[in-house]
């Protein structure tokens, strides 16, 4: 390369870090007590992964630099996966591309796919090396092999970095437990329970059932450590320099692999005092906001995704302010929680209320909508407001779950819990989208009727995300009304855990064999997928409100967007409903753009689990 170009593009870095030189500088001192030896460090080694970044990444930093509102567009469709499920390896989902343009899928969101123990990983969120991928799924060659071809083809990937802990097998640990000082400090190490008990004091627990307790006793060394999660993931101590300025490299490293998008999971614990809750806590907004500062420079064009599963008031403030920005992007959790609890109660109430405070927050707040993922779903509704309607937490999360379970009074779902706590009466659920919206009970009973009424409540759902402001991710195997797998249960590795049970491998069987139910659900979602590209009222931009539709089953939502409006109606009711759309001189005005029918010709009674897009 020539040296002029050579000095033009160094010129680029040294711009980026002067710029947020002072403000990253100032953070970093005042959370490390001015330690400027590791800030003189972590700046040395930034300037090193700018060098490392490949010559097409760079170019994509400076495309997206252009356009920073990038993945604020009406085009843009997630889908998440585990590679091993979807394709076998990292090689597998390459040669099934095809397949994942198909669907108009261009972010994918790859689950943890590096080395972790086997037996003890929680699904790949226990990593023993943040640098290599698991043998089984290839190499990190591969990973960027695919990442390259994906970004060929248009396609963003997103990867989660675990930062609250490691592994007990990673390099740290393992030098910790053999009695290394250094390794120690960046874990939460003592000598005996001391310390332990009182955090326990005021610090929750995740898993009561499956993993009482946040700390673990080490026999081999007889120390505590601190484990939030599981006893196998080995919190990280992020009051010591080394660890933010190590896991930043990590990040980097993954970054120059090719991934776009980092998901920070679990980021509200990543630091802990004695005392708090030690969730969201001041200091981890200054960590993300290092992080971001970090990206900027380094790799612009990667974005950070927060995992946040909380209430909305703990949720935005991990956006930062429009001045100083956090995560890009937030995953939507409580829309998705409150999405399922409306197909049980049959009541918009409190999504209305909650899609009102997401409308009303700023456009450049971007969350990312979902109905399913790889995690269970947590009954954490709003429950001071449910009150007032005499709603008492308790039973409402048993009435979910048995309603979700098969248990309740009509109720053709098929779930499972996860970590059931009889002593709070609280229970997590498990399941496929087609499971939950019924459409494995009715193939079980071979029931046409029922089958047609979950594929409507499927598409509704389907259709209700697509509507919503943000960025659609569907997990795999939803576009083809993929129902539970129950194998897991045989597995002495998966067995204790019901989250594998919408965790089963895709069926590449219904897709080449063209099963009629799977390509139903398939062309119908595709369809309301090209409609919502093709539309930019379906924009991030577009100012979105709802509205009254005169029936406590049928949520009504408009988005205006320059001088276009939608007016979208869906019943969450297994009954039709009667509605309020609008004026009758306005009835031919609208045009759902799903089905081509006018207001008149549809009338204003909507079919059971029916969805309506009206365009003008």
């Amino acid at each position: 390369m020539a040296a002029s170009k050579i000095v033009k593009k160094t010129a680029e870095y040294i711009k980026r870090f002067e710029e947020r030189y002072d403000e990253l500088k100032w953070l970093y001192c005042e959370l490390y007590n001015n330690n400027m030896e590791a800030f003189d460090w972590l700046c040395d080694s930034l300037y090193g992964y700018y060098q490392e970044r490949n010559a097409d990444l760079k170019k994509l930093d400076r495309s997206r630099v252009k356009n920073p509102d990038w993945y604020k567009q009406n085009d843009l469709l997630g889908m998440m996966m585990y590679t091993n499920a979807f394709a076998g390896t990292l090689k597998g989902v390459k040669e099934k591309l095809p397949y994942v343009k198909s669907c108009g899928v261009n972010y994918l969101h790859f689950m943890p796919l590096l080395e972790s123990p086997k037996g003890r990983d929680d699904g790949g969120y226990a990593v023993a090396d943040f640098r290599k991928v698991k043998p089984e799924l290839g190499t990190m060659e591969d990973l960027e092999d695919l990442t390259a071809e994906c970004h060929r083809q248009g396609i963003s990937c997103c990867l989660d970095f675990v930062m609250n802990h490691t592994s007990e097998d990673h390099e740290w640990a393992r030098a910790a437990r053999n009695g290394d000082p250094v390794a120690r400090s960046r874990y939460f190490f003592y000598d005996d329970w001391f310390v332990p008990n009182i955090y326990e004091e005021t610090v929750p627990e995740v898993f009561p059932t499956t993993a009482p307790g946040n700390f673990t006793w080490i026999n081999d060394c007889n120390q505590v450590v601190m484990t939030t999660f599981y006893p196998y993931q080995w919190d990280l101590n992020y009051a010591n320099p080394m660890v933010f300025n190590d896991m930043v490299g990590n990040m980097l490293y993954m970054a120059n692999r090719g991934i776009d998008v980092i998901r920070l999971d679990a980021v509200p614990y990543i630091w802990k005092q004695i005392g708090t809750n030690c969730r969201n806590l001041p200091q981890v907004h200054t960590l993300v906001r290092m992080m971001r500062i970090i990206s900027e420079i380094v790799c612009p064009g990667v974005l950070l995704l927060g995992e946040v599963v909380m209430e909305p008031s703990k949720v935005v403030p991990y956006f930062g302010t429009v001045d100083k920005p956090e995560c890009h992007m937030l995953y939507n959790v409580t829309t998705m929680a409150s999405t399922w609890n409306t197909i049980a109660t049959k009541d918009v109430g409190l999504l209305k209320r909650q899609m009102d405070q997401v409308c009303a927050l700023p456009k450049n707040y971007v969350f990312l909508n979902y109905l399913r993922c790889h995690d269970d779903i947590g009954w954490g509704l709003d429950y001071d407001w449910l009150a007032q309607f005499g709603i008492d937490e308790v039973a409402h999360k048993k009435f979910l779950n048995d309603y979700f379970t098969g248990k309740g009074y009509n109720s053709d779902s098929r779930g499972e819990l996860y970590n059931d706590d009889p002593r709070l009466g609280d229970a997590r659920l498990c399941g496929t989208t087609a499971s939950l919206s019924g459409l494995e009970a009715g193939q079980y009973e071979a029931n046409a009727d029922k089958i047609d009424q979950a594929i409507a409540c499927d598409l509704m759902l389907h259709g209700y995300l697509l509507a919503q402001s943000g960025i659609p991710v569907l997990y795999s195997g939803d576009e083809i009304g993929q129902t539970n797998d129950y194998t897991y249960k045989n597995d002495p590795d998966k067995c204790a855990d019901s989250r594998y049970l919408h965790r089963g491998n895709f069926p590449w069987d219904k897709v080449e064999n063209k099963d009629p139910v799977a390509m139903k659900i398939f062309d119908a979602l595709r369809h309301m997928e090209d409609i919502r590209a093709s539309h930019d009222v379906f924009s991030c931009n577009a100012n979105v409100y709802t509205i009254e539709t005169g029936c406590a089953s049928v949520l009504g939502i408009v988005r205006e967007y320059a001088g276009h409006e939608l007016r979208a109606f869906f019943n969450f009711s297994n009954m039709d409903q009667l509605i309020w759309t609008m004026p009758e001189e306005q009835a031919d005005i609208y045009t759902d753009l799903i089905s081509g029918k006018t207001l008149r010709e549809l009338g204003a009674v909507m079919p059971r689990y029916g969805c309506w897009w009206f365009y003008r």
